[in-house]
């Protein structure tokens, strides 16, 4: 049930690509991006999908084909999960300003969210329920540089409960 209400605005297929060649950091860049450091991984498998969507309730986590096809700011970065060491990813943002991020481990790399398998993330780490959580809980700012931003993963754990790991 938390799956299909935290993915209602996935039900149109997203395009993979759409929104990548805007949210890739390129090197020596130093123009306003979020330098996300990712915390709490399951394990190291599959890919890490961050993405970045305008900070509020009716845009956050909506399709991308909609937020691109109305001119809304939306920015992707996909990356294999590293086998070992520190997680950081870094995604572009389009000017200095506040944004809701979404963080997604894909576990089995098939471009889904599968509550029984994969994890999901988003700024200052938002309890998970029944429902998405606001853009006001996932938001985060960025200034004319790079903003250090910290993401911790969010797994299932039992029937109802969806949280970080426990270590």
């Amino acid at each position: 049930m938390i799956a299909v209400i935290l993915l209602a605005g996935a039900a149109i297929p997203s395009t993979p690509d759409l929104g990548k060649a805007e949210g890739q950091c390129r090197a020596n860049e130093n123009g306003p991006a979020f330098l996300v450091e990712v915390l709490g991984l399951k394990d190291r498998k599959g890919r890490l999908k961050l993405e970045l969507y305008p900070a509020n309730d009716e845009d956050f986590l909506a399709d991308d084909n909609i937020l691109v096809g109305a001119g809304k700011v939306f920015r992707r970065v996909e990356e294999a999960t590293p086998a070992a060491g520190p997680v950081q990813l870094c995604i572009r943002a389009p000017g200095p300003g506040t944004y809701a991020l979404s963080l997604m481990h894909d576990r089995d790399a098939n471009r889904r969210f599968s509550l029984s398998i994969d994890g999901i993330g988003f700024p200052g780490n938002p309890k998970l329920g029944w429902s998405k959580p606001h853009a006001a809980a996932a938001r985060a700012t960025v200034g004319s540089g790079p903003a250090r931003i910290a993401i911790t993963m969010n797994y299932r754990r039992g029937l109802f409960a969806f949280g970080p790991l426990e270590k």
